[in-house]
């Protein structure tokens, strides 16, 4: 099969310092055939500016910025209208605080295949380490190397694993890891016309899970999901959570339940609020 341009799709809210960083990390792929839609829960004037200027400085892929105004929480709106917006067949989904690895675009789009999503994770880092990575560590790619984060903070047995496992050792985890091929906003890409099929995110849901519902439904529609968190690397970079409540995680999880009890492959709450048409 032929391997798929791509729509990289990245989500932020007021975190300037660390999509600066994200960004530099698209700017050292090994693949330049993708775009990147910054899908924008409405930051305040320094994202763009902050945009703009990437823009400026002959930014190696295109840019699109796109934005709402700040009403709270909603996510996962603008995440449906960077779907609509996508101009490449396949969507690379990720956060602005998940700095890619160089080989990153390059493998969701060699391991693209008609009927799947892949399903990535991250390399979580502290806040002491997050802060330590500049640009020329990206550049340079030590961020993503062992020996270099040990020096500056703790790194895990899990995420050293992650960044050591290479080719038909990465390919051999995959297979074994008893981690489910879930659906996860900081890693995972699809085809478009399987989320624009299930009606994209389900805009009632909060934080804790709408990516998890969405994958959810992307099953129910019959598209298995392929595991890929040893293979596709991004470091994320450490911030607080104070969006996450017990009464969104609660009302997230009888969505889901409804979900998947229900096989239910179509949202009404999603890019069409309407019912799905017999």
């Amino acid at each position: 099969m032929k391997i798929p341009s791509i729509s990289v799709i990245i989500a932020t809210y007021n975190k300037q310092d660390w999509l600066r960083k994200v960004l530099e990390g698209y700017k050292c792929q090994t693949c330049i055939d993708f775009d990147v839609i910054i899908a924008d829960d409405g930051s305040t004037e320094e994202t763009k500016n902050l945009i703009d200027d990437f823009k400026k400085n002959d930014y190696p892929v295109d840019i699109t910025h796109l934005w709402h105004e700040d009403k709270g929480y909603r996510r996962q709106t603008i995440l449906n209208k960077a779907i609509v917006a996508a101009k490449h067949e396949y969507i690379l989904f990720t956060d602005g605080d998940c700095i890619p690895r160089a080989d990153f675009v390059e493998t969701h789009a060699k391991l693209a295949k008609k009927g799947y999503f892949l399903s990535g994770g991250y390399c979580k880092l502290p806040m002491n380490t997050s802060e330590a990575i500049a640009a020329n560590d990206i550049k340079n790619q030590d961020c993503f190397k062992v020996n270099w984060l040990k020096t500056k903070g703790v790194v895990s047995s899990k995420n050293k694993l992650k960044l050591s496992a290479k080719d038909g050792m990465a390919n051999f985890l995959n297979v074994v890891t008893p981690t489910g091929a879930t659906f996860n906003n900081c890693n995972s890409s699809a085809w478009k016309s399987d989320l624009i099929a299930i009606n994209g995110y389900d805009e009632r849901m909060q934080y804790g899970g709408p990516d998890r519902e969405l994958g959810e439904r992307l099953f129910n529609y019959g598209i298995k999901g392929k595991q890929i968190r040893y293979s596709a690397i991004c470091v994320h970079l450490d911030h607080a959570r104070g969006y996450k409540t017990p009464e969104s995680i609660a009302k997230n999880k009888a969505i889901r339940e409804h979900t998947k009890s229900s096989k239910i492959d179509w949202t009404p709450y999603g890019i069409i609020k309407k019912e799905k048409d017999a």
